[in-house]
């Protein structure tokens, strides 16, 4: 590939993509690089396949033997500080320095692409292509999320009608098991993969008795659905099936939870995911393969790449990097305590993200807000502003410690950034114990990503002592005041009436009593307040409801007042994005 033809500084990064996607490499090559064999791989178009994971599984055998390699974040502003672009940077470095490489990113919702972020995809000369298909549509895995999450909600509430409707004997004649399920404790809402805020909070059934059961109900965002949640911590696709069935979707009068096989319909929603399962193969901007799997958002999700994919990657590369969501506090928190539980699969090292933007911001900085223009602040030298910012960068590197690991501080470089600035946060990192690199994948790709990778490999040959941070035997309302105090840095742990009873109830019931936690708090500050920058002291976290994924196999606490339905900004990124009427070439995603 001529490189001089990509030139992150003029061309945005569709322009990009579209330029380099003339250079990919077919599907069949980048398998066969891969180790994989032709009747391994399901093509799905010209461009993109699906890697059969039973097969693979069943001819290499069970036992990883890459090294695995998280990458997470500090605290990031609303624009996100390049955390899929240096995944995507390190597996072209690591490349670089001749190893065979595999990355595992998460798909993009649409929620996000066509709202303010953008796409997933990376960024600069460190992106997955083809860049459109990814971003839209793919193979189809959260439109079959979304349809099996439906599909269950369609069960409940036409059981709920038809159970209004008809006495007894006409139910029995029906093979219809009364279930007397209780409108006020439906638990779950239908999902779609926009942020549609107007949709949060609903009446659904209005009109006659054949029009459905009229109730409150409303939509959550697809990537935060349980279903999700199962397709990234499932083993294969025996496991999904067992998993789906024990999804609660409601109780009944009595407080008896029901769930999908209550209602007949998890062998029906399995169907919905059966190519699902299977990884979806592309590639870097440089020729790297990259699965990519399960769904993000770690704020109000486990927002983890699969344990599917990091499984194949490890077994098929001598390093395999795999992407947490958001910073350490909430994404590495789940990859560490639950995906690590679930897979098996211990880290060799983890890389923290961080940008001088950022952490001007959590010094004090001015107000990031996304589609305005930076304050000057962030694009001109200022060492005591970043100085105090470099506290939240401290947090994370402690959080990444406690798992047992040595980080890896991953300086991700702008142009506007200085030498004296670089040196100021490499200075803090190392201080702290960590590796610390600047790495310029953005501009530069993998050539620009060689010393973050040298440093990985470093750190990825050191015998670390990888631990979790509390044992399953542990109460839940204590495990959450562990982290919220260890992670958080929180001074205690509040709960709401609803919330004490629940956590009690959870506690006292087996089934639960052994499950993972998994913490819905917002993504922009270590609080469970979004304006708390830096490293928030003197404060307490509010629970103010706990959620049961039986499925995944997870409790749910949620922090604060966070929403499981994102909004819609005033500026979304679809008002630039269009086609090419007479290539259907899609332009202007970023």
């Amino acid at each position: 590939m001529n490189r001089t033809v990509l030139d992150p500084l003029t061309m945005k990064d569709w322009q990009l993509a579209e330029a380099a996607e003339g250079h990919m490499k077919p599907l069949r090559q980048l398998a066969q690089e891969l180790g994989l064999r032709e009747e391994e791989v399901i093509p799905m178009g010209r461009q993109l396949g699906k890697v059969d994971q039973r097969m693979v599984m069943d001819r290499i055998g069970a036992q990883a033997t890459g090294k695995y390699i998280d990458v997470t974040a500090i605290t990031p502003t609303p624009l996100g500080e390049g955390k899929t672009t240096t995944t995507i940077g390190l597996v072209e470095g690591l490349s670089k320095l001749g190893k065979r490489v595999s990355g595992a990113i998460r798909q993009p919702s649409g929620g996000p692409t066509f709202n303010i972020k953008g796409s997933a995809a990376g960024g600069g000369l460190a992106q997955c292509i083809p860049l459109s298909p990814f971003s839209i549509r793919m193979t189809g895995d959260i439109d079959s999320v979304t349809n099996a999450h439906n599909l269950a909600m369609v069960a409940l509430t036409s059981r709920m009608q038809h159970e209004r409707n008809y006495d007894d004997v006409r139910l029995a004649k029906t093979g219809i098991r009364r279930l007397n399920i209780d409108p006020k404790r439906v638990t779950v809402k239908w999902c779609m993969d926009f942020c549609a805020q107007s949709l949060r909070n609903i009446l659904i059934g209005r009109g006659g008795k054949m029009d459905g059961f009229e109730m409150d109900s409303g939509f959550q965002i697809s990537v935060g659905s349980e279903v999700m949640a199962i397709l990234a911590v499932a083993r294969n696709l025996k496991d999904l099936r067992q998993r789906l069935a024990k999804m609660v979707l409601a109780c009944d009068q009595d407080g008896r939870e029901i769930t999908t096989a209550d209602l007949k319909v998890d062998g029906a929603m399995a169907a919905w995911l059966v190519e699902a399962i299977n990884p979806t193969l592309l590639q870097t901007i440089e020729g790297q393969p990259v699965f990519v799997h399960a769904g993000p958002f770690a704020n109000i999700a486990i927002g983890q790449s699969s344990i599917i994919a990091d499984e194949l990657g490890t077994r098929l590369s001598e390093y395999h990097v795999t992407e947490s969501g958001f910073a350490a506090d909430i994404g590495f928190e789940k990859f560490w305590n639950l995906k690590c539980r679930f897979s098996g699969l211990k880290p060799s090292a983890v890389v923290v993200v961080a940008t001088i933007r950022a952490l001007k911001m959590h010094g004090g900085g001015p107000a990031v807000k996304p589609g305005a223009k930076l304050d000057e602040a962030y694009t001109r030298e200022n060492l005591g502003l970043l100085e105090k910012g470099c506290e939240n960068l401290e947090a994370h590197i402690e959080i990444v410690k406690k798992s047992g690991v040595r980080p890896v501080v991953c300086i991700n470089g702008f142009h506007t950034d200085t030498a004296a600035e670089v040196a100021l946060v490499k200075r803090v990192a190392e201080s702290r114990g960590a590796y610390a690199a600047l790495s310029q994948h953005w501009l530069k790709g993998g050539e620009g990503a060689r010393d973050l990778a040298e440093a990985v490999v470093a750190a990825s040959n050191e015998k670390n002592h990888f631990k979790f941070l509390y044992e399953l035997d542990m109460p839940l309302r204590q495990r959450i005041e562990v982290i919220a105090r260890e992670i958080y840095g929180a001074d205690g742990v509040s709960y709401t009436d609803v919330a004490l009873e629940k956590a009690k109830q959870f506690e006292a019931d087996p089934a639960t009593a052994r499950m993972g936690t998994c913490m819905v708090k917002t993504h922009l500050s270590l609080s469970h307040n979004p304006d708390a920058k830096g490293r928030p002291k003197g404060w307490i976290l509010p629970i103010r409801d706990i959620m049961v994924y039986r499925g995944a196999g997870f409790v749910v606490p949620v922090a604060g007042d966070i929403k499981l339905m994102p909004g819609t900004a005033s500026e979304p990124a679809f008002n630039n994005i269009d086609i090419d009427v007479e290539t259907g070439r899609v332009k202007g995603l970023f």
